[in-house]
């Protein structure tokens, strides 16, 4: 009877351990940055004060900061990622299997990455290249760039601004590159400037009048 109790124990204990090595170690820190270097495995990421970077091949699940910027390498992968204040920069490939959100920041896809859910920020310029982000953008004076052959499922949302402005505010300039992709409502709350390519395809537009161009650019 013991000798079976002592198995069991040691046969989960073996498996235990598995599954926190599989999963990776979590770093939760409140001063200082966190690094991940290539090709390792982590779980979950947090600190205050610092950025946070994953090198190509490194990953991890949920990844947060407040006062920090976020970096993938390529072909790095993530559940989700968090910032208040800091940008986030997914290299060529890397994949976030959940939501990428920031207040004060820019977020820019390499070639061939993706969110497979919802992007959203208040301040701070998209940036797609060749890229694809599966449950659509959400931003209130950020510009946005869907680059050459990306794809955007669920559509763009601008929101109008909420409280108190000093001076005219500058209008958020939303581009949709050659051969891009917006599927669902392009719901423009506030006033905008927006470019559609005359080779790229998107869905019903709300609130804004598109200016078509040719070539790479408007």
């Amino acid at each position: 009877m013991h000798c079976k109790t002592a198995l069991s124990f040691a046969l989960a204990s073996l498996l235990f351990a598995g599954t926190a090595s599989a999963r990776g170690i979590d770093v939760d820190k409140v001063n200082g940055s966190i690094h991940i270097e290539g090709d390792q495995q982590a779980g979950a990421l947090s600190t205050v004060n610092g950025s946070i970077r994953i090198d190509g091949g490194g990953s991890a699940t949920k990844v947060s900061t407040v006062n920090g910027s976020i970096e993938l390498g390529d072909r790095a992968t993530a559940e989700s990622l968090e910032t208040v204040n800091g940008g986030i920069d997914l290299g060529a490939g890397a994949r976030i299997s959940g939501t990428v959100n920031t207040v004060n920041g820019g977020v820019r896809l390499g070639k061939g990455a993706e969110i497979a859910g919802r992007a959203s920020n208040v301040n701070g310029r998209y940036v797609l290249d060749a890229a694809h982000i599966g449950g659509g953008i959400e931003t209130v004076s950020g510009d946005i760039e869907v680059g050459a052959d990306s794809r955007v499922e669920g559509g763009i949302l601008v929101e109008k601004p909420h409280g108190w402005s000093w001076g005219k505010q500058r209008n958020p300039r939303i581009v949709i590159g050659p051969h891009a992709i917006v599927e669902g409502t392009l719901d423009f709350r506030r006033e905008v400037e927006l470019f559609v390519s005359d080779t790229a395809t998107v869905g019903e537009i709300k609130g804004a009048k598109a200016t078509k161009f040719s070539g790479d650019q408007p």
